[in-house]
């Protein structure tokens, strides 16, 4: 079931998403997760009530399909609140989620990596904290004690808070023992130095289905709602010859919950570190501009709002399965726009032409260099040819012209190399 927003912020990208698209997104988070959706419909609210969400009416007419349905779960697209959760739970008599709650399940279910189980598990924590209140009577009972475990007289609702808190602070500290991790690996790859590219995008916009079309790879992409969420990063090479950093990162939502944003920031500071983002777009889907806009939100709220404008390409993705007229459309915006590539992930299509437009960003770095090189030095040709993009060569008889780019870092481990040897 979908509510409306509460806030002005979702108001606002509501405007551009229509209903229908957010009811069917809806469904999709449910089937993620194997959940047969027997029942799934758009609910008018006039007036978000305290108690119970809805109002009395409303409630009790989707309370009679519950029961004539038999559905053991139902999912609220929206906040709700403890107290809400609770009153919605009686009068339906059976279990009710919320956008936040049905995302930490997919989440949950999906994460692979020991990184990404800690992540899930601080979020669900976090969330399921927020939930304890004392509207549950079997949360207000007393229990005894001889201090050390929780005191004398202390309620299970305290001791359930403290052993959470406990949890969550134990996997804070877990957290940012793989953040720190993570930078070594990030410092480890600027000394080489590579550039550094992030796949970013709304989620099943295809960005999986493009990490492996450029990287030769072979990770898990399917057509659902979150099929990725631990990052990859592989070596690919430009079409200049040059050596990249691809990484694919977990997919966006609109309303993302906060405490996936704060849980998942380890792992989405590689795109806070990245020197160019790619964003995949799913061109044919019907709320592209809305989807867009969340992940421009999600962006800003990582901090790297400012990367948005200066260091993006947009990978208009899924052209296969436009037709010839929204195809021309989309090839006259992409003359305008040279910040913007159609492609298909699926078939390879322009997926050229995106590396193309990627190796352009870094040539920018790059100085023509004019060396000598000992035609008997093999190595010091190969070590060019792989890290630098060779306009020009010239052999003579006892060593060779070349003309080649390279970006003042290689240039200096170059030189550094020549000294060495």
């Amino acid at each position: 079931m979908r509510a409306p927003p509460s806030r002005e912020a979702e108001k606002s990208r509501e405007a551009i998403r229509s209903p229908e698209a957010r009811l069917e997104e809806a469904v999709g988070l449910a089937r993620a997760i194997d959940l047969d959706v027997a029942y799934s419909a758009l609910q008018p609210v006039r007036q978000w009530r305290p108690g119970a969400l809805l109002g009395a009416g409303a409630v009790e007419a989707l309370g009679a399909i519950v029961a004539e349905r038999d559905i053991g779960v139902a999912v609220v697209d929206a906040t709700v609140t403890p107290v809400q959760q609770r009153n919605l739970e009686r009068a339906w008599k059976c279990k009710v989620i919320d956008r936040t709650g049905l995302i930490l399940e997919i989440f949950g279910a999906r994460a692979r990596t020991h990184e990404g189980r800690l992540q899930v598990e601080l979020a669900s924590l976090t969330y399921q904290r927020s939930r304890l209140v004392r509207s549950w009577t079997h949360l207000e009972r007393q229990r005894g004690g001889f201090g050390f475990l929780g005191g004398p007289g202390e309620s299970q609702l305290e001791t359930d808070r403290r052993l959470i808190g406990e949890r969550i602070a134990k996997l804070k500290r877990e957290i940012e023992a793989v953040k720190r991790t993570r930078s070594l690996q990030r410092a480890a790859r600027k000394r080489v130095p590579y550039p550094t590219i992030a796949l970013v995008g709304y989620t099943n916009a295809g960005k999986s289905t493009l990490f492996n079309q450029l990287a030769r790879s072979s990770v898990a992409a399917a057509d659902m709602l979150f099929a990725t969420l631990d990052p990859t990063v592989r070596r690919i090479e430009l079409p200049s010859g040059r050596t990249a950093i691809l990484s694919d990162t977990v997919g966006f939502i609109s309303d993302l919950p906060t405490q996936l944003v704060a849980a998942f920031r380890a792992t989405l500071e590689e795109v806070t570190e990245a020197d160019l983002i790619v964003h995949v777009r799913d061109i044919r889907h019907p709320d592209t501009e809305a989807q867009r806009a969340d992940v421009h939100m999600v962006l800003s709220e990582l901090g790297v709002g400012d990367k948005i404008e200066r260091d993006t390409i947009e990978a208009l993705n899924k052209i296969d399965l436009l037709d010839s007229e929204e195809k021309m459309a989309l090839g006259h915006y992409g003359k305008r726009n040279d910040d913007a590539v159609a492609i298909s992930a699926a078939t390879g299509e322009r997926c050229a032409d995106l590396l193309a437009a990627i190796d352009a960003r870094f040539a920018g770095d790059r100085d023509l260099i004019e060396l000598d090189v000992p035609i008997a030095d093999g190595g010091a040709f190969a070590w060019l040819y792989a890290h630098g993009e060779v306009v020009r060569r010239e052999d003579g008889d006892a060593a060779a012209h070349i003309a080649v780019r390279l970006s003042p870092a290689d240039l200096g481990r170059y030189r550094s190399r020549r000294t060495s040897g």
